[in-house]
Protein backbone atom coordinates (compact mmCIF):
# COMPACT_ATOMS: atom_id res chain seq x y z
CA UNK A 1 0.00 0.00 0.00
CA UNK A 2 0.92 2.71 -1.28
CA UNK A 3 -0.96 5.43 1.22
CA UNK A 4 0.84 3.41 4.47
CA UNK A 5 4.46 3.87 3.16
CA UNK A 6 3.55 7.63 2.84
CA UNK A 7 4.48 10.69 5.04
CA UNK A 8 2.64 11.33 8.08
CA UNK A 9 2.64 14.86 7.16
CA UNK A 10 1.57 16.24 3.97
CA UNK A 11 4.53 18.82 3.96
CA UNK A 12 8.26 18.18 3.87
CA UNK A 13 10.24 17.99 7.08
CA UNK A 14 12.16 21.10 6.42
CA UNK A 15 8.87 23.20 6.39
CA UNK A 16 7.76 20.56 9.74
CA UNK A 17 10.51 21.92 12.13
CA UNK A 18 9.01 25.24 13.82
CA UNK A 19 11.73 28.31 13.48
CA UNK A 20 13.29 29.82 16.46
CA UNK A 21 12.10 33.58 15.09
CA UNK A 22 10.33 34.29 12.40
CA UNK A 23 11.87 36.90 10.29
CA UNK A 24 9.11 39.73 9.74
CA UNK A 25 9.35 39.28 5.62
CA UNK A 26 7.72 35.76 6.14
CA UNK A 27 4.93 36.97 8.80
CA UNK A 28 4.63 39.75 6.04
CA UNK A 29 4.14 37.15 3.44
CA UNK A 30 1.63 35.12 4.79
CA UNK A 31 -0.60 37.93 5.50
CA UNK A 32 -0.33 38.93 1.77
CA UNK A 33 -3.46 37.37 -0.11
CA UNK A 34 -3.09 35.22 -3.12
CA UNK A 35 -3.45 32.10 -4.52
CA UNK A 36 -2.02 29.10 -2.22
CA UNK A 37 -0.61 25.72 -3.75
CA UNK A 38 -0.06 22.41 -1.55
CA UNK A 39 3.69 22.44 -1.66
CA UNK A 40 5.10 19.06 -2.86
CA UNK A 41 8.14 17.44 -2.30
CA UNK A 42 8.22 16.30 -6.28
CA UNK A 43 7.81 19.90 -6.79
CA UNK A 44 9.76 21.15 -10.25
CA UNK A 45 12.54 23.19 -9.97
CA UNK A 46 11.74 25.70 -12.19
CA UNK A 47 8.36 26.39 -9.60
CA UNK A 48 11.01 26.62 -6.67
CA UNK A 49 13.27 29.41 -8.19
CA UNK A 50 10.29 31.25 -8.94
CA UNK A 51 8.56 31.07 -5.47
CA UNK A 52 12.23 32.03 -4.53
CA UNK A 53 12.61 34.99 -6.62
CA UNK A 54 9.21 36.19 -5.33
CA UNK A 55 10.33 36.09 -1.96
CA UNK A 56 13.18 37.89 -2.73
CA UNK A 57 11.50 40.71 -4.21
CA UNK A 58 8.94 40.81 -0.99
CA UNK A 59 11.77 40.50 1.44
CA UNK A 60 13.52 43.83 -0.24
CA UNK A 61 9.96 45.38 -0.45
CA UNK A 62 9.33 45.09 2.80
CA UNK A 63 12.51 45.68 4.30
CA UNK A 64 12.39 49.55 2.36
CA UNK A 65 8.86 49.51 4.08
CA UNK A 66 9.97 48.55 7.75
CA UNK A 67 13.29 50.56 7.55
CA UNK A 68 12.14 53.66 8.98
CA UNK A 69 9.88 51.70 12.05
CA UNK A 70 12.86 50.17 12.74
CA UNK A 71 14.89 53.54 12.82
CA UNK A 72 12.35 55.18 14.98
CA UNK A 73 12.41 52.71 17.80
CA UNK A 74 16.28 53.21 17.77
CA UNK A 75 15.21 56.73 17.74
CA UNK A 76 13.34 56.55 20.85
CA UNK A 77 15.36 53.92 23.21
CA UNK A 78 18.50 56.93 22.29
CA UNK A 79 15.83 59.54 23.69
CA UNK A 80 14.67 57.40 27.06
CA UNK A 81 18.42 56.41 27.64
CA UNK A 82 19.41 60.63 27.45
CA UNK A 83 16.18 61.38 29.45
CA UNK A 84 17.56 58.72 32.43
CA UNK A 85 20.80 60.19 32.67
CA UNK A 86 19.59 63.79 32.76
CA UNK A 87 17.60 62.75 35.60
CA UNK A 88 19.96 60.95 37.25
CA UNK A 89 22.24 64.30 36.44
CA UNK A 90 19.67 66.42 37.50
CA UNK A 91 18.49 64.67 41.34
CA UNK A 92 22.88 64.81 41.91
CA UNK A 93 22.78 68.82 40.95
CA UNK A 94 20.01 69.15 43.15
CA UNK A 95 21.82 67.54 45.98
CA UNK A 96 24.42 69.89 45.50
CA UNK A 97 22.19 73.03 45.09
CA UNK A 98 21.10 72.27 48.40
CA UNK A 99 24.19 71.48 49.72
CA UNK A 100 25.88 74.82 48.35
CA UNK A 101 22.31 76.93 49.42
CA UNK A 102 22.78 75.47 53.15
CA UNK A 103 26.51 77.11 53.21
CA UNK A 104 25.53 79.92 51.70
CA UNK A 105 22.60 80.42 54.47
CA UNK A 106 25.30 79.30 56.96
CA UNK A 107 27.81 82.59 55.64
CA UNK A 108 24.68 84.99 55.56
CA UNK A 109 24.01 83.98 59.11
CA UNK A 110 27.84 84.92 60.14
CA UNK A 111 27.76 88.17 57.83
CA UNK A 112 24.98 89.29 59.73
CA UNK A 113 26.13 88.88 63.15
CA UNK A 114 29.95 88.84 63.04
CA UNK A 115 32.23 87.40 64.79
CA UNK A 116 30.32 84.42 65.81
CA UNK A 117 32.13 81.02 65.06
CA UNK A 118 35.73 80.35 65.21
CA UNK A 119 35.34 79.34 61.23
CA UNK A 120 34.69 83.10 60.26
CA UNK A 121 37.65 83.31 58.34
CA UNK A 122 36.56 80.62 55.53
CA UNK A 123 33.27 81.94 54.53
CA UNK A 124 32.21 81.36 50.86
CA UNK A 125 33.89 83.97 48.70
CA UNK A 126 31.07 84.24 46.00
CA UNK A 127 28.64 84.32 48.92
CA UNK A 128 30.58 87.02 50.82
CA UNK A 129 31.20 89.43 47.38
CA UNK A 130 26.70 88.68 46.85
CA UNK A 131 26.34 90.23 49.98
CA UNK A 132 29.09 93.31 49.51
CA UNK A 133 27.82 93.52 46.32
CA UNK A 134 24.39 93.90 47.47
CA UNK A 135 24.49 96.30 49.72
CA UNK A 136 26.89 98.44 47.66
CA UNK A 137 23.89 98.71 44.87
CA UNK A 138 21.16 99.33 48.11
CA UNK A 139 23.49 102.66 49.02
CA UNK A 140 23.84 100.64 52.63
CA UNK A 141 27.37 102.21 53.37
CA UNK A 142 27.89 101.13 56.71
CA UNK A 143 26.74 97.67 56.39
CA UNK A 144 28.79 97.50 53.44
CA UNK A 145 31.71 98.70 55.16
CA UNK A 146 31.25 95.68 57.94
CA UNK A 147 30.81 92.98 55.18
CA UNK A 148 34.50 94.40 53.93
CA UNK A 149 36.12 94.38 57.16
CA UNK A 150 35.07 91.12 57.27
CA UNK A 151 36.08 90.19 53.70
CA UNK A 152 39.57 91.76 54.47
CA UNK A 153 39.72 88.85 57.34
CA UNK A 154 39.59 85.80 54.90
CA UNK A 155 42.12 83.96 53.91
CA UNK A 156 41.25 83.44 50.82
CA UNK A 157 41.31 87.83 50.52
CA UNK A 158 43.38 89.33 47.60
CA UNK A 159 43.40 93.14 47.49
CA UNK A 160 41.68 94.25 44.58
CA UNK A 161 41.47 97.84 43.11
CA UNK A 162 37.91 97.22 41.67
CA UNK A 163 36.31 96.38 44.63
CA UNK A 164 37.45 99.34 46.57
CA UNK A 165 36.79 101.66 43.71
CA UNK A 166 32.83 100.61 43.81
CA UNK A 167 33.01 101.29 47.31
CA UNK A 168 34.26 105.31 47.39
CA UNK A 169 31.76 105.56 44.52
CA UNK A 170 29.18 104.30 46.97
CA UNK A 171 30.64 106.72 49.73
CA UNK A 172 30.46 109.10 47.73
CA UNK A 173 26.83 108.86 46.67
CA UNK A 174 25.88 108.84 50.29
CA UNK A 175 27.61 112.02 51.15
CA UNK A 176 30.82 110.34 53.14
CA UNK A 177 33.80 112.14 51.56
CA UNK A 178 35.74 111.08 54.79
CA UNK A 179 35.16 107.47 54.88
CA UNK A 180 35.63 107.66 51.31
CA UNK A 181 39.06 109.17 51.35
CA UNK A 182 39.68 106.49 54.17
CA UNK A 183 39.39 103.68 51.66
CA UNK A 184 41.53 105.25 49.37
CA UNK A 185 44.25 105.47 51.82
CA UNK A 186 43.59 101.96 53.09
CA UNK A 187 43.71 100.84 49.36
CA UNK A 188 47.64 102.79 48.89
CA UNK A 189 48.73 101.14 51.99
CA UNK A 190 47.56 97.60 50.59
CA UNK A 191 49.67 98.09 48.02
CA UNK A 192 46.80 98.32 45.10
CA UNK A 193 47.29 100.40 41.88
CA UNK A 194 46.38 103.59 41.88
CA UNK A 195 45.47 105.06 38.28
CA UNK A 196 42.95 107.59 37.21
CA UNK A 197 40.13 106.18 37.76
CA UNK A 198 40.63 105.51 41.65
CA UNK A 199 41.56 109.36 41.95
CA UNK A 200 37.97 110.17 39.70
CA UNK A 201 36.31 108.14 42.40
CA UNK A 202 37.35 109.97 45.01
CA UNK A 203 37.20 113.18 43.19
CA UNK A 204 33.56 112.61 42.49
CA UNK A 205 33.06 111.86 46.30
CA UNK A 206 34.39 115.04 46.88
CA UNK A 207 32.36 117.48 44.24
CA UNK A 208 29.01 115.17 45.45
CA UNK A 209 29.12 116.80 48.73
CA UNK A 210 30.01 120.00 47.81
CA UNK A 211 34.20 120.03 49.48
CA UNK A 212 34.84 121.61 45.97
CA UNK A 213 38.64 122.71 47.77
CA UNK A 214 39.36 118.81 48.34
CA UNK A 215 37.80 118.11 44.52
CA UNK A 216 40.31 121.21 43.03
CA UNK A 217 43.29 119.64 44.84
CA UNK A 218 43.12 116.42 43.88
CA UNK A 219 42.61 117.22 40.10
CA UNK A 220 45.80 119.43 40.42
CA UNK A 221 47.14 116.34 42.06
CA UNK A 222 46.26 114.59 39.33
CA UNK A 223 48.07 116.41 37.11
CA UNK A 224 51.09 116.09 38.78
CA UNK A 225 50.88 112.41 38.89
CA UNK A 226 51.73 111.09 35.19
CA UNK A 227 50.23 107.60 35.30
CA UNK A 228 46.85 109.52 36.50
CA UNK A 229 46.39 112.47 34.36
CA UNK A 230 42.37 113.59 33.98
CA UNK A 231 41.00 112.80 31.37
CA UNK A 232 37.11 113.76 30.05
CA UNK A 233 35.36 111.37 32.64
CA UNK A 234 37.29 112.99 35.71
CA UNK A 235 36.15 116.52 33.77
CA UNK A 236 32.64 115.58 33.44
CA UNK A 237 32.41 114.30 36.83
CA UNK A 238 33.92 117.51 38.26
CA UNK A 239 31.48 120.25 35.89
CA UNK A 240 28.59 117.56 36.95
CA UNK A 241 29.17 118.20 40.45
CA UNK A 242 29.63 122.21 39.90
CA UNK A 243 26.29 122.47 37.88
CA UNK A 244 24.57 120.74 40.90
CA UNK A 245 25.84 123.39 43.50
CA UNK A 246 25.08 126.11 40.48
CA UNK A 247 28.93 127.22 40.46
CA UNK A 248 28.29 127.80 36.85
CA UNK A 249 32.35 129.94 36.69
CA UNK A 250 34.00 127.18 37.57
CA UNK A 251 32.38 125.25 34.90
CA UNK A 252 33.83 127.59 32.66
CA UNK A 253 37.10 127.29 34.00
CA UNK A 254 36.94 124.09 33.80
CA UNK A 255 35.70 123.53 29.83
CA UNK A 256 38.67 126.42 29.45
CA UNK A 257 41.57 124.21 31.05
CA UNK A 258 40.16 121.19 28.93
CA UNK A 259 40.70 123.30 25.30
CA UNK A 260 43.87 124.11 26.69
CA UNK A 261 44.86 120.44 27.42
CA UNK A 262 43.34 119.33 24.04
CA UNK A 263 40.82 117.22 25.70
CA UNK A 264 37.62 117.37 24.02
CA UNK A 265 33.92 117.12 25.71
CA UNK A 266 32.26 114.31 24.95
CA UNK A 267 28.42 113.77 24.50
CA UNK A 268 27.72 112.60 27.58
CA UNK A 269 29.63 116.42 28.87
CA UNK A 270 27.58 118.17 26.58
CA UNK A 271 24.07 116.33 27.70
CA UNK A 272 25.09 117.34 31.34
CA UNK A 273 25.34 121.01 30.32
CA UNK A 274 22.34 121.38 28.60
CA UNK A 275 20.30 119.26 31.20
CA UNK A 276 21.41 121.77 33.91
CA UNK A 277 20.70 124.71 31.84
CA UNK A 278 17.66 123.45 31.10
CA UNK A 279 16.66 122.77 34.88
CA UNK A 280 18.16 126.42 35.45
CA UNK A 281 15.90 127.96 32.56
CA UNK A 282 18.81 129.42 30.98
CA UNK A 283 17.80 129.09 27.41
CA UNK A 284 20.45 131.11 25.94
CA UNK A 285 23.29 129.17 27.31
CA UNK A 286 21.41 125.83 26.55
CA UNK A 287 20.70 126.40 22.81
CA UNK A 288 24.44 127.67 22.49
CA UNK A 289 25.65 124.61 23.99
CA UNK A 290 23.89 122.08 21.28
CA UNK A 291 24.78 124.48 18.84
CA UNK A 292 28.47 123.65 19.79
CA UNK A 293 27.51 120.55 20.01
CA UNK A 294 26.55 120.08 16.34
CA UNK A 295 29.76 121.36 15.32
CA UNK A 296 31.58 118.79 17.46
CA UNK A 297 32.43 116.04 14.48
CA UNK A 298 32.58 112.98 17.41
CA UNK A 299 29.72 114.36 18.80
CA UNK A 300 26.28 113.76 17.73
CA UNK A 301 22.86 114.43 19.92
CA UNK A 302 21.29 111.30 21.29
CA UNK A 303 17.70 110.57 22.74
CA UNK A 304 19.36 111.79 25.98
CA UNK A 305 19.77 115.24 24.17
CA UNK A 306 16.47 115.15 22.99
CA UNK A 307 15.33 114.74 26.58
CA UNK A 308 16.97 117.15 28.62
CA UNK A 309 16.10 119.69 25.92
CA UNK A 310 12.19 118.61 25.94
CA UNK A 311 12.02 118.78 29.40
CA UNK A 312 13.35 122.02 29.21
CA UNK A 313 11.09 123.87 26.82
CA UNK A 314 8.20 121.77 28.31
CA UNK A 315 8.80 122.79 32.03
CA UNK A 316 8.81 126.66 31.11
CA UNK A 317 5.86 126.33 29.26
CA UNK A 318 7.37 126.90 25.67
CA UNK A 319 4.91 124.25 23.66
CA UNK A 320 5.69 125.15 20.37
CA UNK A 321 9.45 125.59 20.69
CA UNK A 322 9.03 121.78 22.19
CA UNK A 323 7.18 120.41 19.82
CA UNK A 324 9.60 122.27 17.26
CA UNK A 325 12.57 120.62 18.94
CA UNK A 326 11.10 117.30 18.65
CA UNK A 327 9.98 117.20 14.68
CA UNK A 328 13.97 118.41 14.42
CA UNK A 329 15.80 115.80 16.28
CA UNK A 330 12.86 112.91 14.75
CA UNK A 331 13.79 114.55 11.57
CA UNK A 332 17.79 113.90 12.62
CA UNK A 333 17.30 110.22 13.28
CA UNK A 334 16.81 110.13 16.74
CA UNK A 335 13.92 107.76 18.11
CA UNK A 336 12.25 108.70 21.27
CA UNK A 337 12.01 106.18 24.05
CA UNK A 338 9.52 105.88 26.92
CA UNK A 339 11.03 108.70 29.10
CA UNK A 340 10.60 111.21 25.91
CA UNK A 341 6.79 110.51 26.07
CA UNK A 342 6.62 110.59 29.88
CA UNK A 343 8.55 114.31 29.09
CA UNK A 344 5.49 115.19 26.33
CA UNK A 345 2.85 113.92 29.03
CA UNK A 346 3.98 115.64 32.16
CA UNK A 347 4.64 119.19 29.64
CA UNK A 348 0.79 119.12 28.24
CA UNK A 349 -0.74 118.00 31.68
CA UNK A 350 0.94 120.99 33.40
CA UNK A 351 -0.33 123.07 30.49
CA UNK A 352 -3.52 122.29 30.51
CA UNK A 353 -3.12 120.62 26.81
CA UNK A 354 -5.21 117.58 27.88
CA UNK A 355 -6.46 116.88 23.97
CA UNK A 356 -2.84 116.75 23.01
CA UNK A 357 -1.57 114.54 25.81
CA UNK A 358 -4.34 111.99 24.97
CA UNK A 359 -2.97 112.05 21.28
CA UNK A 360 0.52 111.13 23.03
CA UNK A 361 -1.19 108.10 25.12
CA UNK A 362 -3.03 107.12 21.77
CA UNK A 363 0.32 106.71 19.74
CA UNK A 364 1.97 104.75 23.19
CA UNK A 365 -0.96 102.11 22.81
CA UNK A 366 -0.59 101.89 18.85
CA UNK A 367 2.91 101.15 18.72
CA UNK A 368 3.13 99.29 21.83
CA UNK A 369 4.55 101.46 24.84
CA UNK A 370 4.83 100.24 27.81
CA UNK A 371 3.78 102.10 30.64
CA UNK A 372 5.77 102.57 33.56
CA UNK A 373 5.14 103.91 36.97
CA UNK A 374 6.65 107.47 35.87
CA UNK A 375 3.89 107.55 32.91
CA UNK A 376 1.21 106.26 35.34
CA UNK A 377 2.36 109.18 37.78
CA UNK A 378 2.47 111.87 35.44
CA UNK A 379 -1.08 110.90 33.64
CA UNK A 380 -2.79 110.76 37.60
CA UNK A 381 -1.13 113.81 38.75
CA UNK A 382 -2.45 115.65 35.33
CA UNK A 383 -6.01 114.69 36.10
CA UNK A 384 -6.19 115.32 39.44
CA UNK A 385 -5.13 118.63 38.58
CA UNK A 386 -7.94 119.08 36.22
CA UNK A 387 -10.06 117.57 38.63
CA UNK A 388 -10.90 114.55 36.78
CA UNK A 389 -11.79 112.07 39.57
CA UNK A 390 -13.32 109.43 37.72
CA UNK A 391 -10.21 109.46 35.12
CA UNK A 392 -7.50 109.77 37.93
CA UNK A 393 -9.09 106.56 39.82
CA UNK A 394 -10.00 104.71 36.76
CA UNK A 395 -5.91 104.85 35.38
CA UNK A 396 -4.91 104.16 39.36
CA UNK A 397 -7.46 100.59 39.24
CA UNK A 398 -5.48 99.97 35.82
CA UNK A 399 -1.89 100.55 37.07
CA UNK A 400 -2.98 98.08 39.90
CA UNK A 401 -4.24 95.31 37.01
CA UNK A 402 -0.89 96.01 35.66
CA UNK A 403 0.95 94.96 39.03
CA UNK A 404 2.58 98.21 38.91
CA UNK A 405 2.95 99.02 42.72
CA UNK A 406 2.22 102.96 43.33
CA UNK A 407 4.54 104.83 44.65
CA UNK A 408 4.43 108.18 47.30
CA UNK A 409 4.19 110.21 44.36
CA UNK A 410 1.21 108.45 43.17
CA UNK A 411 -0.40 108.77 46.45
CA UNK A 412 0.63 112.31 47.28
CA UNK A 413 -1.35 113.14 44.05
CA UNK A 414 -4.35 111.22 44.97
CA UNK A 415 -4.37 113.48 48.73
CA UNK A 416 -3.92 116.34 46.65
CA UNK A 417 -6.76 116.19 44.27
CA UNK A 418 -9.23 114.52 47.13
CA UNK A 419 -7.91 117.72 48.93
CA UNK A 420 -8.35 120.06 45.92
CA UNK A 421 -12.11 118.42 45.17
CA UNK A 422 -13.22 118.48 48.84
CA UNK A 423 -13.45 114.42 49.33
CA UNK A 424 -12.59 114.03 52.83
CA UNK A 425 -13.83 110.49 52.49
CA UNK A 426 -11.73 109.49 49.75
CA UNK A 427 -8.46 110.58 51.49
CA UNK A 428 -9.50 108.11 54.09
CA UNK A 429 -9.98 105.22 51.65
CA UNK A 430 -6.38 105.91 50.54
CA UNK A 431 -4.94 105.92 53.79
CA UNK A 432 -6.89 102.28 54.12
CA UNK A 433 -5.21 101.12 51.06
CA UNK A 434 -1.76 102.10 52.51
CA UNK A 435 -2.60 100.07 55.54
CA UNK A 436 -3.10 97.08 53.29
CA UNK A 437 -0.03 97.74 51.49
CA UNK A 438 3.95 97.86 51.39
CA UNK A 439 3.91 101.52 50.03
CA UNK A 440 7.10 103.27 52.00
CA UNK A 441 6.02 106.37 52.86
CA UNK A 442 8.06 109.50 53.62
CA UNK A 443 7.61 112.67 55.06
CA UNK A 444 6.78 114.44 51.66
CA UNK A 445 3.41 112.47 51.82
CA UNK A 446 2.78 113.27 55.19
CA UNK A 447 3.70 117.21 54.39
CA UNK A 448 0.54 116.74 51.61
CA UNK A 449 -1.89 115.16 53.69
CA UNK A 450 -1.21 117.86 55.95
CA UNK A 451 -1.51 120.43 53.22
CA UNK A 452 -5.17 118.74 52.40
CA UNK A 453 -6.85 117.86 55.47
CA UNK A 454 -5.84 121.81 56.24
CA UNK A 455 -7.48 122.85 53.09
CA UNK A 456 -10.26 121.00 54.33
CA UNK A 457 -10.74 122.48 57.61
CA UNK A 458 -10.20 118.70 59.14
CA UNK A 459 -7.93 120.33 61.80
CA UNK A 460 -8.28 116.98 64.12
CA UNK A 461 -7.46 114.83 60.98
CA UNK A 462 -4.28 117.16 60.34
CA UNK A 463 -2.94 116.71 64.12
CA UNK A 464 -3.42 112.99 63.92
CA UNK A 465 -0.94 112.88 60.96
CA UNK A 466 2.10 113.70 63.47
CA UNK A 467 1.13 110.46 65.35
CA UNK A 468 1.20 108.52 61.66
CA UNK A 469 4.05 110.11 61.08
CA UNK A 470 5.72 108.99 64.45
CA UNK A 471 4.47 105.50 63.78
CA UNK A 472 5.79 105.10 60.35
CA UNK A 473 9.11 106.43 61.57
CA UNK A 474 9.10 109.98 59.91
CA UNK A 475 9.66 112.85 61.08
CA UNK A 476 7.77 116.66 60.60
CA UNK A 477 10.35 119.01 59.12
CA UNK A 478 10.01 123.15 58.35
CA UNK A 479 7.24 122.31 55.40
CA UNK A 480 5.11 119.92 58.43
CA UNK A 481 4.68 122.95 60.94
CA UNK A 482 4.55 125.44 58.13
CA UNK A 483 1.48 124.12 56.16
CA UNK A 484 0.36 123.96 59.54
CA UNK A 485 0.40 127.34 60.50
CA UNK A 486 -0.81 128.58 56.64
CA UNK A 487 -3.93 126.48 57.69
CA UNK A 488 -4.45 127.76 61.02
CA UNK A 489 -3.96 131.35 59.89
CA UNK A 490 -6.69 130.92 56.69
CA UNK A 491 -9.38 129.95 58.95
CA UNK A 492 -8.59 132.42 61.87
CA UNK A 493 -7.24 129.83 64.49
CA UNK A 494 -4.78 132.65 65.54
CA UNK A 495 -3.68 131.07 69.21
CA UNK A 496 -2.63 127.90 67.18
CA UNK A 497 -0.65 129.41 65.04
CA UNK A 498 1.15 131.90 67.43
CA UNK A 499 2.60 128.13 69.46
CA UNK A 500 3.70 126.82 66.32
CA UNK A 501 5.63 129.81 65.26
CA UNK A 502 6.68 130.21 68.90
CA UNK A 503 7.53 126.36 68.95
CA UNK A 504 9.73 126.84 65.32
CA UNK A 505 11.82 130.06 67.14
CA UNK A 506 12.53 128.41 70.31
CA UNK A 507 14.19 125.75 68.14
CA UNK A 508 16.06 127.57 66.25
CA UNK A 509 18.00 129.90 69.29
CA UNK A 510 17.98 126.02 70.86
CA UNK A 511 21.01 123.61 70.32
CA UNK A 512 17.80 120.70 70.21
CA UNK A 513 16.82 120.09 66.48
CA UNK A 514 13.84 121.01 65.81
CA UNK A 515 12.85 117.44 64.63
CA UNK A 516 13.66 116.13 68.46
CA UNK A 517 11.67 119.04 70.69
CA UNK A 518 8.83 118.28 72.62
CA UNK A 519 5.74 119.80 70.48
CA UNK A 520 3.15 121.32 72.26
CA UNK A 521 -0.78 120.31 71.78
CA UNK A 522 -1.59 122.15 68.69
Amino acid sequence: MVSLSSPTHPFPAAFNRPPAKKPVAQLQESSTPGPRTEPNSRSSSSSSSSLNGNVGKTNVAINQRSGGRIFDIEKLKQKEEEERKEEVNRKIASRKAISVILRREATKAIIEKKGGPNNSKKLLPRTVLESLHERITALRWESALKVFELLREQLWYRPNSGVYIKLIVMLGKCKQPEKAHELFQAMIDEGCAINHESYTALLSAYGRSGCFDQAFSLLEQMKNTPECQPDVHTYTILIKSCLRFFFYDKVEALLSEMANQGIRPSTVTYNILIDAYGKARKFAEMESTIVEMLLEEDCEPDVWTMNSTLRAFGGGRQIETMESCYEKFQKAGIEPNIKTFNILLDSYGKAGQYEKMSAVMEYMQKYHYSWTIVTYNVVIDAFGRAGDLKQMEYLFRLMQSERIMPSCVTLCSLVRAYGQAGKPEKIGGVLRFIENSDVTLDTVFFNCLVDAYGRLGCFTEMKEVLEMMEQKGCKPDKVTYRTMIKAYSANGMKRQAKELRDFIESARGSKIPLLEKEKPDF
